[in-house]
């Protein structure tokens, strides 16, 4: 017998698998790797931009706390006494404290890093010392008192605009009696200092020590941590004198020496001491830094740090910051903020996983028949899968790379490996979805598939245990939210964060078991009419497969998601507008200071005429008003607001502003007007609107009520918790008529299109200091940090996203059945169908579904935002540690309609567009073209 001839490879070989599909099918396989690279980048591109907010976030913090809040201030006393003069002076000298300040700076535990650059050291005296010289200015007949101060680089970070620069001539000692300073020049302005002048010091003994300014100097960088660390060394203060009468003010300053001058120091009665300020530098910190960080600021102020310093420093030194208080703050903003943030992730992250394996499934479903002949022909899983697994990885690999490389353009500095995992976790779903799915499916070859059919499923014990087992953790999560919020000791708890996930999960399972129900009702309503259309639409709508849960899911998660970061988005903005109002108490507020300097008729006219200005009402505000002792008694200091207005014009206010609400009527006295500066009659009872702790004091019957407004019997008439004149818990609103020394102190206006600078302008004219705030430009200081911003920004993201995946899901739903509906159409067109008839079968065959998911999508929606809104607080999210941080005690999540009802409309009107493209399109193609010999659709 002859061998087999072997044939050239050449011969033998056949065109490549993954080659092949991909030039079948371009657009299929251009669209699932755009699917992929979007995906990919949400995934990569979320735990960057929590990095990325979070690091900015902190470095805002740093920034923006005073430096005299954030410098590290090493400082010891004077040396010993004990010592000899000679080592007291070389001590405070320039080059050693030179020397100790490097260092320092050497010693510094990580990750704490110094701005050298704004970083200062030197001596001065610490208890200030008084100067009588007779050309000083005495506001109130005090002496000035003067700081004296050696610090290091002057010349570096200041300007000369008079004179020459301090300078030591020779060696300075104990024994010296003149030396050089300069001031600057809001000090040389404020305490009439010239170049030239001198000053007489007190020593110890009998001497006494001149200092001479020789130059005045201007701040190159006045907001740096070199001149604001300690802002007497830039400007001057008028500091009150402590008694008890009336309070007297006098001037306090500081004098910058030569930084050689310190021993001249040594022997003032100022109490000297030497110092080392650290100026830190956060521009390289971030998020990750933090925990260590905190570690470093509290082992300088008390641990190990601090021993090292003292090793160079002296053995009493000492370190001061407020860092430990910036870094608390900073950590509490990020631990409320982060557990919302992470529901919305979970959210989209859900959507997503669900939409990738409803993709999978479609192409799946597309190649069924291929691949059951493949198996018929003798095709191991294991060889079939291997194909699928190529073919999709040549497509979704690269596009995973391009969507990470993406992120990490996009989103600035942040860490990798996040962005990475998350990117490589969507290639790894999407190249395991379609492999699994045909083994799944094709484990033994099949002949022929049964109809699975929604409307006559019966689902299986091990479904319905699955089910409920979901339910279990759906209840249990959202009972946890409930009960301890979104923050878990230790981080972030997922389930807590997956309960909208859950509840959606849970939803689509009760709504898939319930759906056959109103199906069949409208199939026999439908089987009564003359047309054959809706009958038609209806039992077609109730064939749909049972496996219809995956695309009904994530259009609920979908939806869910989108109206949780709708109504997380419309919380934090009502808690502003909530916060901007208390503030103002109106549209905007002129008053003076404190509320207790009288308005001019001048400026009132001038504001009633502004433009925009709709309303004014005119208000008289007293504060520190004496409460009558309560009913049992007991006194005590508490005093509370006396609020004098025009009851009708207030009670529009309170009911505009939703400040307070109450009937004007409660405050009109019985009886008229007290004239301007004359005593009322003794038995007068004055009608009050009073908050609850205010009327807990005064109690049911009429008290006695004494105040520069004037004295008075009042009367509690009702009670409420806010008022729009100002924010406090203690306050009597009285009518201004009832009182006998009336004045306007504060003016809260009403306007749409308020003109701030013809405000301004007339508070300015007025001849007086009043201030002008309107409640848009507080209500736009509150978003003050870049994570309050980044995590917005993060949630109008999942809104945007949760939406394109719910029409997503919707389109890979709607093409899963295309080519059976195309072929329906086809035949139908033989029987006599019109086109007019083919949309509309199509539009009512697919809007049972629609309905379903936008209806059910509408109810979760609501559902979980009532469920979860108890266990969620966005005061801090909407109100960082800014100007109105302690206006608002919590900030409800709320549901916003427009976040439930778009994305739910958009679910209808893309169904129904899509079946009448549909429709159109199967029209132009023909029937011949589908119904083709030894089809089997």
């Amino acid at each position: 017998m002859s061998a087999r001839p072997r044939l050239p490879r050449a011969a033998t070989a056949c065109a490549p698998w993954v080659r092949t599909r991909l030039r079948t099918a371009p657009g299929t396989a251009c669209a699932f790797a755009l699917l992929v690279l979007v995906t990919a980048f949400l995934a990569a591109a979320f735990p960057r931009s929590v990095d990325a907010y979070e690091t900015k976030g902190l470095r805002h913090d740093l920034g923006a706390v005073t430096p005299a809040r954030s410098v590290l201030e090493v400082s010891a006393p004077q040396p010993g006494l004990e010592l000899r003069p000679e080592s007291r002076e070389a001590a405070v000298r320039q080059d050693t404290l030179a020397t100790v300040h490097g260092e320092i700076l050497k010693r510094l535990p990580d990750p704490v890093r110094a701005d050298t650059a704004e970083s200062a050291y030197g001596m001065r005296t610490s208890t200030p010392i008084g100067a009588h010289e007779p050309w000083f200015p005495r506001p109130y007949g005090l002496d000035p008192e003067l700081t004296y101060v050696t610090q290091s680089g002057l010349s570096d970070h200041a300007t000369l605009r008079t004179g020459t620069w301090p300078a030591v001539h020779g060696r300075v000692t104990l024994e010296s009696r003149e030396v050089e300073a300069a001031v600057t020049e809001a000090t040389a302005k404020a305490l009439r200092i010239k170049a030239g002048a001198t000053i007489a010091v007190p020593t110890r003994g009998d001497d006494i020590l001149t200092v001479r300014i020789t130059g005045i100097v201007a701040p190159k960088n006045p907001g740096g941590s070199y001149w604001s660390a300690e802002p007497l060394l830039r400007t001057p203060s008028l500091v009150a004198k402590p008694t008890k009468e009336t309070p007297r003010y006098y001037w306090i300053a500081a004098l910058l020496l030569p930084p050689d001058a310190g021993p001249a120091l040594l022997s003032t009665t100022g109490q000297p001491e030497v110092y080392w300020r650290i100026a830190p530098d956060g521009s390289r910190l971030t998020a990750l830094d933090v925990p260590e960080l905190r570690t470093s600021v509290a082992s300088l102020e008390g641990g190990p740090g601090l021993l090292a310093v003292r090793d160079v420093a002296g053995s009493t030194a000492t370190v001061a910051t407020d860092l430990d208080e910036v870094l608390t703050a900073y950590d509490g903003m990020r631990s409320a903020i982060q557990p919302v943030v992470t529901v919305a992730a979970v959210g989209i992250g859900a959507v997503a996983v669900v939409v990738l394996l409803m993709t999978g499934g479609l192409l799946a479903s597309r190649r069924h028949s291929e691949l059951a002949l493949l198996r018929a022909r003798g095709g191991s899983l294991k060889g079939i899968g291997g194909r699928l697994l190529a073919e999709t990885a040549v497509t979704a690999v690269p596009a995973g790379a391009l969507g990470l490389l993406l992120a990490v353009v996009t989103v600035g500095e942040a860490r990798l490996w996040p962005a990475a995992i998350g990117a490589g976790a969507v290639v790894v779903l999407v190249c395991a979805a379609l492999p699994l799915r045909t083994a799944l499916l094709h484990r033994t070859p099949q002949t022929h598939v049964d109809r699975d059919d929604l409307a006559t499923a019966r689902p299986s014990r091990r479904r319905t245990v699955a089910e409920l087992t979901l339910m279990v953790l759906a209840v249990g999560a959202v009972a946890a939210l409930r009960r301890r919020g979104t923050g878990a000791e230790g981080g972030t708890d997922l389930l807590v964060s997956a309960a909208p996930v859950l509840v959606g999960l849970i939803a689509a399972v009760v709504l898939v078991r319930l759906y056959p129900l109103p199906l069949r009702l409208a199939l026999r309503s439908v089987s009564r009419l003359r047309g054959a259309v809706g009958f038609l639409a209806l039992a077609r709508a109730g064939r749909t497969s049972a496996t219809g849960t995956l695309p009904l899911l994530a259009l609920l998660v979908a939806l869910t998601t989108a109206a949780f970061g709708g109504s997380v988005l419309a919380g934090v903005a009502d808690a502003r507008d909530s916060a901007a109002v208390r503030a103002t108490g109106a549209d905007a507020r002129v008053s003076g200071e404190a509320d207790s300097v009288p308005l001019s008729d001048g400026l009132i006219r001038a504001v009633e005429k502004t433009a925009g200005v709709r309303g004014v009402a005119r208000i008289q505000v007293e504060y520190g008003v004496a409460l009558p002792p309560a009913e049992n008694g007991i006194e005590d200091a508490k005093g509370t607001t006396l609020i004098g207005v025009d009851p009708e014009t207030y009670a529009a206010l309170a009911r505009s502003t939703g400040l307070g609400s109450f009937s004007a009527g409660r405050l009109k006295g019985k009886g008229p007007a007290v004239p301007e500066g004359t005593l009322p009659p003794k038995d007068r009872i004055v009608p009050a609107l009073v908050s609850p702790s205010v009327a807990e004091r005064l109690g049911e019957k009429p008290r006695d009520l004494q105040s520069l407004a004037g004295d008075f019997r009042v009367e509690v008439a009702g009670t409420v918790t806010r008022t729009p004149a100002v924010d406090g818990s203690s306050f009597i609103v009285v009518d201004s008529a009832q009182l006998t020394h009336r004045k306007t102190t504060t003016l809260l206006l009403t306007g749409s299109a308020l003109d701030a600078k013809a405000l301004r302008a007339a508070a300015r004219d007025s001849g007086q200091t009043f201030a002008v705030q309107l409640r848009a430009e507080e209500r736009a200081t509150y978003v003050d940090t870049p994570m309050q911003s980044g995590a917005e920004r993060i949630y109008l993201a999942a809104i945007v996203a949760g939406a394109g995946y719910a029409l997503l899901a919707v389109l890979l739903s709607l093409l899963q059945t295309a080519p059976e509906r195309t072929t329906l159409l086809a035949r139908l067109r033989t029987m006599g169908l019109t086109s007019r008839q083919g949309g509309r079968l199509l539009g009512f065959e697919a809007l049972p579904q629609a309905l379903l998911a936008a209806g059910g999508g509408l109810l979760v929606g609501w559902a979980t935002i009532a469920l979860l809104a108890p266990g969620i607080d966005l005061v801090r999210l909407a109100l960082s540690s800014g100007p109105g941080a302690g206006l608002l005690d919590t900030a409800p999540l709320r549901t916003d309609p427009w976040s439930l009802v778009l994305p739910a409309l958009g679910v209808i009107v893309l169904t129904g567009a899509v079946a009448g493209v549909q429709a159109w399109w199967a029209g132009r193609r023909g029937s011949i073209t589908e119904l083709r010999a030894g089809d089997s659709r």
